[in-house]
């Protein structure tokens, strides 16, 4: 199993669309080694566009199919970056 993958994800409409990709995030958490969320915000502003970094675990074939899900989500754009 490698852990030298890296995806970016952002995320478009995140207040609509995080709920179900949290729910995919969560369907491959044994994968994921890794998360970082970043999004704009202050005491009077949550920005509605958010980046999330993740570094993966486990075969090509399980890291393509975790990219695969998410860029099938509506308001998500994942790219792999495969350290390996």
């Amino acid at each position: 199993m490698s852990c030298y993958y890296i995806i970016g994800l952002r995320l478009s409409y995140r207040q609509h669309n995080a709920v179900l990709l949290q729910e995919e995030l969560t369907k491959f958490g044994c994968n994921i080694k890794m998360r970082l969320g970043l999004h704009e915000t202050d005491e009077k502003y949550c920005s509605n566009d958010g980046l999330i970094i993740l570094q993966a675990c486990g075969e090509k074939e399980e890291v393509e199919k975790m990219l695969d899900a998410f860029n099938n989500l509506d308001g998500v754009s994942a790219k792999l970056m495969d350290l390996n």
